[in-house]
């Protein structure tokens, strides 16, 4: 018989509070160390003994209370969230001559003969930032782009494996943490066999359905779905010193997070390829999908050092598993008609299961790549998936076939339009001549709003084709003359989904122009030269007067980009465009920073060790915005070597030749000079 409920909120706060601390424990013993102490039976005790108390008392309730795992009501939609410090993605590796290479480069950037690597599992789900002020879970988030994510706090309370309070009695003050979310693979079939039964779409791999659960509006159902994490990092963290990734991982484990226990610490490449190579085989044998393993540098003041480019941290690489291959049925090749009026064939499959997900289309590229590998219709060929790459095929099994395979012929005729396809001499590709093609229009607003480009949520290519299918737009302009009634007439349109959309389209009027270069679609123009034709011309109107030669004489910029440039605004059709998208209100120019005095020209510095105002990335901005250069190794062209904390072996060179070394102070003199 369960003891009454305490009297006063007093006396009921103390045993809630007691009871949450109990809880917490044996979550973490049972999900965490999978060493439990109690029984089933004697939790569900605690738990409901929990229950009685905070519907006694609802004021009781804390967002960190074990109850609340269960979820709350759901959602309209995710809030954006910015990280505290960004989430870089990995380059991959996907050779030993490949991690070999990346150890060179550690090696060569840190100016020592040997490097410790610590080697983790990648585990195949969905990576996660988990922000903890005091000890306690404040923010959930998706990775997103890596600058921001998607708040999905309401969801990641519900997996057990997060601690909501840390287990420790003087936690971290501020502590953020990146982990991988995933879903064990007994869930997966569970949940798999549960929407088979009720005739509901199946999830294609654990890792789709991980995604597909976290980023449930409703909590509750994430709740019903066993999801689980293993963290991997830190970003941000105060009153945590660390000097080895795996001590950060130790770290965390004391602090009552789940670590993958498979991680190891090598001191040569060698060890490491061995091991990645280990787990080729040995991965079939796990409980939840990897796609790979994860190579760090061990030292923290290292990792400092090398630093980040734009996309990945150089002191970091993800070695990838050889690319699966499945044999198959090519049932039939269709042709499919891209933005630039390109025509790819594609090859229909019969349907099979490749790098854990069903595949049914593969790419054939070109009429070259069908001729040179005689792939016909009705083939058995083998395919295969390397680097989360489009599916293709890489051999035919001629012993299999038995007369009744079909050659495929490129038509001649566009299978959208109607129009003539052409190839040009010297170019594989097979293109439809006519601008106005259905096809290409389509492809090109599916292009035009995409992410890295006008970024217009909601605008996806089913919203396109209806659009397209009604008579709505005619080109991307069209997208801003949008009005509510136009949109809610479309099918599976609803009032709020319209507001939504043309709010969407209303706020990317201000994307700026690089991202309106990127998106007007011209030819060999990717998002990295959309930036630097923005900045250094500042308008559409300037950059519409650019000669060729004008153009070349930016650094980046290639004969074929500047060719391309100048002929898209050469022409009158791309010309009426952009004034047509400037007269709805979209932004044609990009705000270009003050220019700094070129007070460094002609000066090559070279920084070394870790400096404590700023990063290598920020201090390398600072110095290239007055005119000097940075280099990565100390010569006699040098003029200055910058030298932070824990300086390596450029610093005993610089002495060595004589080279002036400055401090961290001394450098931020020179920037105000």
């Amino acid at each position: 018989m369960q003891a009454a409920i305490p009297a006063t909120l007093e006396q009921a706060a103390r045993e809630a509070e007691q009871l949450r601390r109990q809880i917490h424990y044996h979550n973490h013993r049972y999900y965490v160390l999978d060493a439990p102490e109690i029984s089933d039976a004697e939790f569900d005790a605690l738990m409901r003994r929990l229950i009685a108390i905070e519907e006694a008392y609802p004021s009781l309730i804390t967002p960190d209370s074990p109850t609340q795992r269960v979820g709350g009501a759901p959602a309209e939609g995710f809030d954006r969230t910015l990280h505290l410090t960004p989430m870089l993605s990995l380059a991959n590796a996907f050779s030993a001559e490949d991690l070999r290479a990346f150890d060179n480069r550690v090696r060569s950037g840190l100016g020592v003969d040997k490097a410790e690597y610590v080697v983790e599992l990648k585990i195949d789900g969905l990576a996660v930032n988990l922000v903890y002020e005091a000890g306690r879970l404040v923010r959930g988030a998706t990775r997103g782009d890596g600058q921001y994510g998607e708040d999905v706090t309401a969801n990641v309370r519900t997996i057990r494996s997060v601690p909501l309070v840390l287990p420790v009695n003087d936690p971290p003050a501020l502590l953020e943490v990146r982990g991988e979310v995933y879903m064990p693979r007994r869930e997966f079939d569970r949940l798999n066999e549960e929407r088979q039964a009720a005739g509901e779409a199946l999830f294609a791999n654990p890792r789709n359905a991980a995604a597909g659960s976290l980023r449930q509006l409703d909590p509750r159902v994430t709740a019903q779905r066993a999801l689980d994490i293993f963290v991997y990092a830190t970003g941000r963290r105060e009153g945590l010193n660390m000097e080895t990734h795996a001590q950060t991982l130790e770290t965390l484990a004391a602090l009552g997070f789940k670590v993958n226990p498979h991680y190891r610490v090598f001191g040569s490449i060698e060890e490491v390829i061995d091991y990645c190579y280990s787990w080729n085989e040995r991965r079939v044998d796990l409980p939840y999908d990897i796609d790979g393993l994860v190579i760090k540098l061990n030292s923290l003041a290292g990792q400092a050092r090398l630093g980040a480019t734009a996309k990945d941290p150089r002191w970091a690489i993800a070695f990838k598993f050889p690319a699966e291959q499945a044999t198959t049925i090519v049932e039939d090749i269709f042709v499919r008609v891209g933005r630039t009026g390109v025509l790819t064939p594609t090859a229909q499959l019969r349907p099979v299961r490749l790098a854990g997900s069903t595949v049914s289309r593969a790419t054939l590229h070109n009429e070259d790549y069908i001729r040179d590998k005689d792939i016909r219709i009705g083939d058995t060929v083998i395919i295969h998936k390397a680097g989360e790459v489009i599916p293709e095929v890489v051999a035919v099994v001629a012993s299999r076939r038995n007369g009744s395979e079909r050659p495929f012929v490129m038509p001649d005729r566009c299978p959208e339009c109607g129009s003539p396809v052409v190839r040009e001499p010297g170019e594989a590709a097979h293109k439809c001549v006519n601008s106005a093609c259905p096809a290409m229009l389509r492809e090109g607003l599916i292009h035009f709003v995409s992410r890295d480009a006008m970024n217009i949520e909601g605008l996806g290519p089913a919203v396109i084709g209806s659009l397209l299918d009604a008579g709505l737009v005619r080109d991307a302009a069209d997208l801003y003359a949008l009005r509510f009634d136009d949109l809610t007439k479309l099918d599976r349109m609803g009032p709020k989904s319209a507001q939504n959309l043309l709010q969407a389209i209303e706020a990317s009027k201000e994307a700026g122009l690089a991202r309106l270069l990127f998106a007007l679609g011209i030819r060999f123009v990717g998002a990295k030269a959309a930036g630097t034709l923005a900045r250094h011309f500042g308008s559409i109107h300037a950059l519409e007067r650019a000669t060729v030669e004008e153009l070349m004489a930016l650094e980046e910029i290639g004969p074929k980009i500047a060719e391309s440039v100048a002929n898209y605004f050469a022409d009158p059709q791309n010309i009426a465009l952009v004034r047509k998208l400037e007269a709805a209100g979209v932004k044609v120019t990009e705000e270009r920073p003050a220019a700094k005095r070129q007070t460094l020209a002609g000066i090559t510095f070279v920084l070394t060790g870790t400096l404590a105002t700023m990063t290598r990335a920020e201090a390398t901005e600072l110095i290239e915005s007055r005119g000097g250069k940075v280099s990565s190794s100390v010569s006699k062209k040098t003029n200055y070597v910058v030298a932070g904390e824990e300086a390596g072996s450029k610093l005993d060179k610089a002495r060595e030749l004589g080279i002036p070394v400055l401090t961290e102070g001394e450098f931020k003199k020179l920037l105000e000079a």
